[in-house]
């Protein structure tokens, strides 16, 4: 397992400090191995293993205390004397009134907290207004590209496409680079999505439809990075004969949001700066999942390239949004502190008018902020100040 230094390095300024360390990401995203690492930092600089507090709430060993006052009194009776304890509760959602515990001993004890969860939702509870104010959150994505050939120690450029092939194939969960072969890597994948519809969506959420959530789930997960509305899903769904309420894809495509499943980017008036409602992008937050989805459809390499710069912006942690013009869209306006960059998505620049296409997308936005154009093509098109990046140069940027 690898160092995962993205993370770390903005987790590291906050170790001591009392606000509550929150990391949030999908299962099986590495969430633990994190805070495995978070640990091993502290005993080699700060503290002792009697002064480090560790419960998994996925552990049955831990089911007990799931309870909020046997947690509480199991906590207490650990903290021995006045010096730091660093507590680490991992995946807290399955804990109930968890937020009272949290705030109770950050506010009563000499603790610095860490805590992970699986449900984009785990601080809009009203319960969370007992830590309102009191937290850092960190968004944990699967393996970028880099992280990927930094573990399977890719140094050779003739190994980067058989490794981005896999990577669009295979997607970035950490743990499926520990199976051996494709059959063993779709069964581990499809443990993930099953874990996740069926604990964080169905269970949490009280689904009583189970068979059109798995139609939505299927359906955005093998269409990626398109444009769509609980509207056209209505319209869909009626043309395959299964009539279905606008508040129930509502609800539905919510709560698959907020498992982390896939992420929604919002459209972005570019010209009136405002955010438009009603039809969004939903992008995977894994690719793998819609090679386990899609058996014996025709591949979207294009939408799948577009997928994989919106998790890599994500993870660079940028705020992502699609660009709308009055006659187009440009794929991204991505913007981080005061840094802002325009980005278009294309899988080949095959010949004048695709090139044309995705250039000119940029004529009518007159500011001087940095415009790429990214795709597979290993020659280089910039032009006009408009920058063109191969995608695996792109993702291997520092």
């Amino acid at each position: 397992m690898i160092i995962r230094e993205r993370y770390l390095k903005q987790i590291r300024p906050f170790y001591n400090q009392d606000l509550i360390k929150v990391l949030i990401g999908i299962r099986r995203s590495g969430k633990s191995v994190i805070l495995t690492q978070i640990i091993d930092e502290l005993k080699k600089k700060e503290t002792d293993d009697e002064h480090i507090i560790y419960m998994n709430f996925e552990d049955f060993d831990y089911e007990e205390y799931t309870d909020s006052k046997k947690l509480n009194n199991y906590v207490k009776e650990k903290i021995k004397d006045d010096k730091k304890y660093y507590i680490f509760f991992d995946e807290i959602q399955n804990v109930n009134s968890w937020e009272k515990v949290v705030n109770s001993f950050r506010a009563t004890k000499n603790t610095s907290i860490f805590i992970t969860g699986s449900n984009s939702d785990l601080l809009s509870s009203d319960l969370a207004t007992h830590i309102a104010g009191r937290y850092v959150s960190f968004k944990i994505t699967p393996f970028t590209f880099s992280e990927v050939c930094e573990l399977l120690d890719i140094t050779d450029k003739s190994d980067l496409d058989e490794t981005f092939n896999d990577y669009i194939k295979w997607g970035g969960m950490p743990q499926r680079f520990m199976q051996s072969d494709d059959a063993s890597k779709k069964t581990y994948l499809s443990d993930i999505y099953d874990s996740i519809v069926i604990k964080d969506i169905v269970k949490r959420f009280n689904i009583k439809d189970i068979d059109l959530l798995n139609r939505i789930v299927t359906y955005i997960l093998t269409t990626p990075a398109q444009t769509f509305s609980p509207e056209s899903l209505k319209k869909y769904f009626e043309s395959e004969s299964r009539g279905v309420s606008l508040e129930t894809l509502y609800n539905y495509l919510d709560y698959i949001v907020r498992a982390n499943l896939v992420s929604k980017a919002e459209r972005y008036d570019i010209r009136g700066k405002r955010i438009l409602t009603g039809k969004y992008k939903y992008y995977l937050t894994d690719l793998g999942f819609t090679n386990i989805l899609s058996d014996g459809k025709k591949e979207q390499l294009g939408a799948y390239l577009e997928n994989i710069v919106y998790n890599e912006l994500i993870a660079r942690g940028y705020n992502v949004n699609i660009g709308n013009l009055e006659n187009g869209e440009i794929d991204f306006i991505a913007t981080r502190f005061e840094e802002k960059i325009y980005i278009q998505v294309a899988y080949i620049l095959s010949d004048e008018s695709v090139i044309k296409r995705e250039f000119d997308a940029y004529k009518k936005i007159e500011d001087n902020y940095p415009k790429y154009v990214i795709s597979m093509d290993k020659f280089d098109f910039s032009q006009n100040g408009i920058i063109h990046k191969n995608i695996i140069d792109w993702l291997l940027d520092k």
